[in-house]
């Protein structure tokens, strides 16, 4: 092994209310490899990350910098050891240029004066030497998904950061996009640069990554050479027991249209569209996938389907009915339930229990007369905990102490425990591990096969090939392309419809 640049040893974090995120968590990573961190949602690889990075304090344990003892409480310290971090979620100004995103908080000055001059000729000589092309003029909110992603690596490089943690970096990338992004990772390794990267995408790590170590439950579990375990061992590690990756599901029998989209458009200004005449249907008893790099509608039409935008031409017809002048509560009685994107902010309440998340769409339920029922809510919630596997100290314990994929289960088990009639699930699986990734996936199916429509949109080409009866393609708002053979289709053939390279004829006329 190379020489070690980071080493954590004997890590833990406890937060004030006794929640332990690490114990004894230990990490060491060789100069110039790209390193693999894995382990299930809650298992505090992402919570020791942020230790390294400065946005959390240990509760214990030492930080080894180059074989130096250091102390890094912010990011700013983090710096000056050389470690920077691009987070999932992007850290960009939408307002402001690439260039002014680069130098925020690092700028560039001569004389005491804003140097903007220099600043430009080394970012440009940055985008040259690892093939990041980005114009510093553009205005960040102006760009791709991949563009950003580049600039948040640039604002790393340009801070004199060696090493990166990069956090889920593939998880809005197509193939194609995943396939250049890992050329220039591995160009960043061989200018001696090291990476360690978190993510759940094992066929990946095997792909990229020289060496992975796993955690599980706060605490490591082993680290080991890429080369030398495969991606089940990999899932064993994480989870404690096998894991089956292949989704398990018979041929849909899709019967009658749940849900009616016809010729929706939507503008933002005379000349630019988010989405433009789209239809389709979805049927019960099926799996619809709507795919697409991410910014090209898909988000648009999902919040027209689930009511959060009326402001749009076309129809969308539920249950024989039009939403357009409905409001949320009378479209979830149609019998749409909704599991959203971004689950923190619109699918729980993070500050109130878990009990108290499970029944806010099923009141009914848990009521006598006009007054809630204490032991039915318990009751409900318990069975919610016990058939979902939702990790927890119990129903009352805040959903904002959860794991990610635990907090997840929580949305599942309200959407999905009354069965629907449309299920709207955008990005089920994002950010989760893969034991919760197989219960989701096995009841996505379950509930397809109960007679539920399920329109699924998924940035993870795995999930949608394991998954979808049938593909739809968006394209600049546009639906570009339709499948239905979904076994017949490669994961290059779809990645060229995302990318616009191709597209089907009775599409585009």
């Amino acid at each position: 092994m190379k020489n070690v640049i980071i080493e954590m040893r004997g890590i833990s974090k406890v937060y004030d209310n006794g929640i332990i995120a690490n114990e004894n968590a230990s990490i060491e990573v060789a100069e110039g490899e790209i390193h693999a961190l894995a382990g299930e949602n809650g298992a505090g690889k992402s919570t020791l990350m942020k230790i390294l990075f400065g946005l959390e304090k240990p509760t214990s344990g030492e930080i080894f910098v180059r074989g130096e003892k250091v102390s890094i409480s912010s990011p700013v310290d983090a710096a000056k050891y050389g470690v920077g971090m691009v987070h999932q979620h992007f850290m960009l100004v939408n307002e402001l240029s690439v260039l002014d995103n680069v130098i925020l908080g690092n700028e560039v000055v001569k004389k005491g004066l804003l140097d903007r001059s220099a600043a430009r000729k080394k970012l440009v000589e940055l985008t040259e030497k690892y093939g990041m092309s980005v114009e510093p003029n553009k205005i960040v909110g102006d760009l791709s998904i991949v563009q950003k992603q580049k600039v948040e690596i640039l604002k790393t490089l340009f801070r004199n950061c060696k090493i990166l943690i990069l956090d889920e970096p593939t998880a809005v990338l197509t193939p194609q996009e995943t396939q250049e992004f890992f050329k220039q990772l591995i160009l960043l390794r061989k200018n001696g640069y090291t990476i360690i990267m978190i993510t759940h995408k094992l066929d990946e790590i095997k792909q990229i990554c020289d060496r992975i170590t796993i955690m599980r439950n706060g605490r490591f579990i082993a680290v080991k050479n890429v080369c030398d375990i495969s991606e089940e061992e990999i899932s064993r590690l994480m989870v404690g027991r096998d894991i089956i990756r292949e989704v398990e599901k018979t041929i849909a029998k899709p019967k009658e249209t749940v849900l009616f989209v016809k010729n929706v458009s939507k503008a933002y200004t005379k000349e630019k569209y988010a989405l433009r005449d789209v239809s389709l249907e979805c049927k019960s008893g099926e799996i619809l996938c709507l795919c697409g790099v991410e910014g090209n509608g898909q988000r648009e039409l999902i919040n027209i389907i689930t009511g959060f935008d009326k402001n749009y031409e076309g129809e969308v017809v539920l249950n024989g009915e039009n939403i357009k002048k409905k409001k949320i509560s009378k479209i979830r009685k149609l019998g749409l339930c909704h599991i959203p994107e971004d689950r923190m902010k619109l699918g729980v309440d993070v500050k109130t229990s878990i009990a108290e998340n499970v029944i806010s769409s099923n009141v009914s339920k848990v009521c006598d007369g006009v007054f809630l029922n204490k032991k039915k809510i318990n009751l409900f919630a318990e069975k919610c905990r016990k058939d979902y596997g939702i990790k927890c100290d119990g129903v009352k314990q805040n959903v904002g102490m959860l794991s990610g994929g635990n907090i997840q289960k929580v949305v599942i088990a309200r959407e999905t425990s009354d069965r629907p009639l449309l299920l709207v699930a955008d990005q089920p699986t994002r950010g989760v591990d893969v034991g919760a990734i197989e219960f989701i996936h096995n009841k996505l199916v379950q509930i397809r096969d109960s007679g539920t429509a399920v329109l699924l949109v998924s940035s993870d080409l795995s999930e949608l090939f394991g998954l979808a009866d049938r593909v739809l393609v968006f394209r600049q708002g546009k639906i570009v392309a339709e499948f239905s053979d979904v076994k017949a289709l490669t994961y290059e053939e779809l990645g060229l419809y995302m990318l616009g390279l191709r597209t089907m004829e009775r599409m585009a006329e």
